[in-house]
């Protein structure tokens, strides 16, 4: 069952009444998309973190304005930096029948081989931009790196996918490898300096010859 998110539209557009929606405990929004024109609305916050944490970042709502409903989906959203606190909220109206894409969060499971081998696992790619109808999009998408040995890397050839969407990455792009110990320790410690005369060592020999 598709959750239900109450929304006002707003009438005033001046700082003062932004400011005091969200004194009120509210969000200012924008919604728009799919059979309906843009209109500027606020819902509330409480309401709204709780169908986030709900259904996801990419979960369909059901957003009620002025006694209809329409599908919707988080497109984004602004965050106070200092707060952490969402200070305003762009909904997607959504044809429930029509792809969209989305950027869908990567997991690595499992215990890779080449880690208990003293390697570093390192994560290169952290999101994927995904293509599907609203409804199956997917929250995450669960990478395994349980087979994954010092110096293999895992591909997105290499996931494993159901129809119900599509990833719109190139094949060849890296999600994870397996470094080995003494490459993370130069990659920790900059770059090793060039073997050859140290620079001290290349002064006293022009300054001799000068002599």
């Amino acid at each position: 069952m598709t959750a239900v998110l109450q929304a006002q539209e707003r009438k005033e557009f001046r700082g003062s009444a932004l400011t005091r929606i969200r004194q009120d405990g509210n969000i200012p929004a924008v919604v728009y998309g799919a059979k309906l024109d843009s209109k500027s609305i606020y819902v509330s916050e409480a309401d709204f973190t709780k169908i986030i944490r709900k259904v996801g970042r990419n979960g369909v709502i059901s957003l009620e304005l002025g006694g209809n409903k329409h599908n919707v989906v988080l497109s984004d959203y602004q965050a106070d930096p200092i707060k952490h606190e969402v200070i305003h909220v762009d909904f997607l109206a959504v044809d429930m029948s029509k792809e969209i894409t989305a950027n869908v969060r990567i997991n690595l499971v499992g215990d890779a081989p080449g880690v208990k081998d003293g390697g570093v696992l390192q994560q290169s790619m952290h999101e994927l931009t995904v293509t599907a109808t609203p409804d199956n999009i997917p929250q995450s998408v669960d990478i395994d790196v349980s087979n994954l040995q010092v110096n293999e890397t895992l591909t997105i050839a290499d996931i494993q996918t159901n129809s119900g969407y599509t990833i719109n990455e190139g094949d060849e792009e890296v999600v994870a490898s397996i470094l080995p110990p003494r490459q993370e320790a130069e990659i920790n410690s900059g770059e090793e300096q060039e073997p050859g005369t140290p620079d001290n060592e290349e002064g006293r020999e022009t300054k001799s010859s000068e002599e």
